[in-house]
């Protein structure tokens, strides 16, 4: 080394320090990104929904818990959210990612399936995750969907969640009264795998309820279109983990659906140029969730959360 000439071994030396930097830089983000995955964060928002008189509603939203049996610290602070005592609790699916996993969310859940709820299912609650490029979810979507993985026992978690109170939302209908209040949903299936059934819940919301729901696991925007249109008051979502992987001052890279960036995550309109009260418009609140794909726990400036929404009277 000593017979390099001087700005040789500079040269050397700069390039070394440079990849010593990268890698300390790339192995501090990310443990970061992992320890953000697992930082779970309670949300809190106010809605002015409920007719002029009514006393406040608190709606706990969860989605996208993708829970494995292994998961405890998650397990743990699922448990409790019970402390809240939520009025109605509002679950929009992906809520599975082993196939041993329904008596864990059972168990996680615990005294909040003794609150009304409904629920929809996602992806990920009816086939078992499988390893990706996770750089895929920054391309266009190509259509394609894996379905041909294992199925998850979702069907044994509906089963075990109406047998407990909750109400299936899959393509369908219904009033559910909570606190004296009567509370007309709509939901579907999941729209990213397609199987969303808009010809059997479009038509007018109920005209004579106190609060009219939709809700969707993905909030694709045909969806979102249809209850808008039908008088929604609000629609409730998920899938889109907030983006996951967000740039600071920037935000999300992607939405895994064809809502924009700038409604990934959090309470905003539908329409997104509509002022509340516009004839056609409807609050849209969009959970950045609770989980990841197992193969690839990380997350960045986007926390795991749920959200506590608390539904206040109009003005």
């Amino acid at each position: 080394m000593s017979s390099l000439p001087a700005v040789r071994r500079v040269a050397l030396r700069t390039t070394a320090t440079g990849a010593v930097a990268g890698v300390v830089g790339a192995a501090a983000l990310t443990a970061y990104a992992l320890a953000e995955a697992r930082a779970y964060t309670l949300r809190r928002v106010t809605v002015p929904l409920l007719p002029a008189g009514s006393r406040d509603l608190r709606v706990l939203h969860l989605s996208d818990i993708h829970m494995t049996p292994g998961q405890t610290r998650k397990q743990q602070w699922l448990r409790q959210l019970a402390g809240l005592d939520p009025d109605l609790v509002v679950n929009t699916g992906d809520n599975l990612s082993h196939r041993g996993s329904v008596p864990v969310v059972l168990d996680a859940l615990g005294p909040l399936v003794s609150a009304p709820g409904v629920f929809v299912f996602g992806s990920n609650d009816y086939f078992s995750p499988t390893l990706r490029n996770p750089l895929r979810y920054l391309l266009p979507d190509d259509g394609t969907r894996h379905t041909d993985s294992a199925q998850l026992p979702w069907r044994d978690l509906g089963q075990q969640l109406t047998a407990r109170g909750w109400v299936d939302l899959t393509n369908t209908r219904t009033t559910v009264e909570v606190r004296g209040l009567r509370i007309a949903f709509a939901g579907v299936d999941d729209p990213h795998l397609g199987y969303d059934r808009l010809d059997l819940v479009a038509g007018p919301a109920d005209p004579d309820a106190d609060l009219r729901l939709g809700v969707a696991h993905a909030p694709y925007l045909r969806v979102l279109d249809r209850f808008a249109a039908d008088g929604y008051d609000a629609i409730l979502a998920g899938h889109t983990h907030g983006g996951q992987v967000c740039v600071p001052g920037v935000g999300a890279l992607t939405t895994n659906c064809d809502l924009e960036p700038e409604r990934v995550k959090g309470l905003h309109r539908h329409p997104a140029s509509s002022a509340p009260g516009d004839p056609g418009s409807a609050w849209l609140h969009v959970s950045a969730g609770l989980g990841t794909s197992p193969y690839a726990r990380i997350r960045v400036a986007c926390r795991p959360e749920a959200t506590l929404l608390t539904l206040v009277a109009r003005d």
